[in-house]
């Protein structure tokens, strides 16, 4: 309750009150930190995705330099035939897990995006909301004010 009434005092110079003005430093620090965590997230994501990206390409390489090798070994009958297979059959093991890898990595940030979107909508919302109130309050005092002032001119006796 003394909040709400603290939402609606303003002084004779029209400047917020000194709570009010504390409140809204809060606010603005809340929302620089949460910019800053909000700008080391995004740079984390994208080293991720590069060094995702990155490790895709390398495997991809490496997965055709070994099939050539592969061919070659086949023509020439290679003893370590056995061992090389069983290295290929992990390299291709490991190539179909990074695909979903990848997918659910797109997917994930798509859902990060809606939920920033979101985020930013309600934030907005709110704000719309508390300038409402903050005018409401603002009327509701004049509107009370005048009330008294006319209840007093009544009260008063004419002679």
């Amino acid at each position: 309750m003394q909040k709400m009434k603290s939402l609606g005092s303003i002084s004779s110079s029209g400047r917020l009150s000194t709570e009010e003005n504390e409140d809204e430093e809060v606010s603005r620090l809340a929302i620089s930190a949460w910019e800053a965590r909000e700008e080391e997230i995004e740079r984390k994501k994208m080293e991720v995705k590069e060094k995702v990206e990155l490790q895709l390409g390398r495997a991809e390489e490496e997965t055709k330099r070994l099939a050539q090798i592969w061919e070659e070994l086949e023509v020439m009958g290679d003893p370590m035939r056995k061992e090389l297979a069983n290295v290929r059959k992990k390299i291709d093991m490991v190539n179909r897990e990074l695909k979903p890898l990848g997918l659910s990595y797109q997917k994930k940030e798509k859902e990060y995006k809606e939920a920033l979107e979101s985020f930013n909508e309600k934030n907005k919302e709110k704000a719309q909301l508390v300038t409402t109130l903050m005018e409401m309050l603002t009327e509701s005092e004049r509107l009370r004010m005048q009330k008294l002032e006319e209840l007093s001119k009544n009260i008063e006796p004419t002679h």
